[in-house]
């Protein structure tokens, strides 16, 4: 579906080479409802009679957003409240933290006022509270822009309209909100860095630049479809990443990396997906852990313009992790260590998986099996069907438009089968592959 906002996470634990339990992260993005506190001080909603305000506030934002886009610090400086002292330097600090960033666009746009109160501040003046969203692209690498939502105050003083604060949380939700970013640049990657040394970003972008045609031979895509590149980021630690994210530190501890981006679209109108990287967990990897991490996730990518709503997360998490050990050699029992215990144990799964096992909560060898069983699924379409019947598969799948039958639907026209006789034909396979 476009639109549809999803998060993917790759833990270390099956990527060898890392230490401690075996955990993975998926998330969906939480769409947050924002109450409405009142009537608020010099702010209302976009009513009849507020043409005029608005479209001043636009202005404002306007010759703020210009500034960035033109690298012109005074006119970026001065559409901030010049008695807003403490953000005015604060502002200073993510402009000389953008220098490096390619920016092919930035803009911002209104979209209502209200709904939250406005900052105080030194000075007086009406303030206005603004629910805005940031429209960015990387040169070379967004098709589309990126978006994002922020809350800003706007003061007026003389008759002009000036920022004078923005409710961000705490770590900033911005990588150069962060600090500065240091780019590198890689032969199909982008990579940006804020407290990591450039060796390390290097490093990670030589890697990155393995992944993107590893995923190529396995998705098939052309390049209107996927371009073959990705943007990679580094932030300085867990906490910084979870802020990114907007999310608590704890969906994100062990998980070495996540993608972000917005499911739908093709070409040039595919949204931008980041794929980023958890300095802490991706650390402790070794070499081979951190290519199959960086290849599982630009495979998320890559298929992000063919996964919707009526994609299981089985599907699209097992293709990634099938794409990442596509030609590496390891065995089943190696790559599935969850699933060989419980398969000893007599605790064959009955099932496919479903989404909820794919959830944060609970046991963390669940989370691992449920992958481990997708990948699996995969793998068994890709040998016993082919590799271009399993991209086929996944296509058909996300083309379906909702989830109910899609998969029935795709498993009868695209390889022939039930899904009742791919369940036990899959039951069987895990067992013989995981009994060698």
């Amino acid at each position: 579906m476009t639109g549809r906002r999803r998060r993917s996470g790759r833990g270390s634990a099956r990527a060898g080479g890392g230490r401690g339990p075996a955990r993975r992260r998926v998330a969906c993005a939480l769409l947050a409802l924002q109450a409405v506190l009142g009537c608020l001080t010099g702010c209302s909603g976009l009513t009849a009679g507020s043409g005029a305000r608005d479209r001043a506030l636009q202005g404002a934002l306007d010759r703020w957003a210009a500034g960035v886009r033109n690298r012109d610090e005074s006119a970026f400086l001065a559409a901030v409240d010049p008695d807003a002292e403490g953000y005015r330097a604060e502002q200073r600090r993510v402009f000389a933290n953008l220098a490096a960033v390619p920016l092919a666009s930035w803009d911002y746009r209104l979209l209502r006022t209200g709904g939250f109160t406005p900052e105080g501040g030194a000075g007086g003046g009406r303030r206005v509270a603004v629910d805005a969203e940031l429209r960015y692209r990387l040169a070379g690498y967004d098709g589309v822009p990126v978006t994002t939502r922020t809350r800003l105050t706007l003061v007026e003083r003389g008759g002009q309209w000036y920022v004078a604060a923005e409710a961000a949380p705490r770590g900033g939700r911005q990588l150069w909100q962060q600090g500065p970013v240091t780019v590198v640049r890689g032969e199909r990657s982008l990579v940006l860095g804020v407290g990591q040394d450039r060796e390390r970003l290097r490093a990670l972008a030589g890697l990155a630049d393995k992944a993107v045609p590893a995923v190529g031979a396995a998705w098939h895509a052309g390049p209107r479809e996927w371009p073959g590149r990705v943007v990679v980021e580094m932030p300085a630690s867990l906490e910084r990443m979870a802020a990114l994210l907007d999310s608590p530190v704890s969906n994100y501890r062990g998980i070495a990396a996540v993608t972000t981006g917005e499911a739908g679209g093709t070409g040039a109108a595919a949204p931008a997906d980041r794929i980023i990287v958890n300095p802490e967990a991706y650390g402790v990897l070794g070499e081979f852990g951190r290519r199959i991490v960086l290849t599982h996730e630009t495979a998320h990518v890559a298929t992000r313009a063919k996964t919707t709503k009526a994609t299981p997360l089985w599907l699209s998490e097992g293709f990634a992790d099938w794409a990442a050990y596509r030609g590496t050699g390891r065995t089943a029992r190696q790559a599935a260590p969850e699933l060989a215990r419980a398969a000893a144990a007599g605790r064959l799964p009955g099932e496919l998986p479903g989404d909820p096992d794919f959830g944060f909560a609970g046991e963390a060898g669940k989370l691992a099996r449920a992958y481990e069983e997708g990948w699996l699924a995969c793998r068994l379409i890709a040998e016993r069907w082919s590799e271009e019947k399993l991209v086929a598969f996944y296509r058909a799948v996300g083309e379906h438009g909702r989830r109910d039958g899609a998969v029935e639907d795709a498993l009868r026209a695209v390889l022939g089968i039930s899904p009742a006789e791919f369940t036990a034909r899959w039951r069987a396979y895990v067992s013989a592959e995981l009994s060698r």
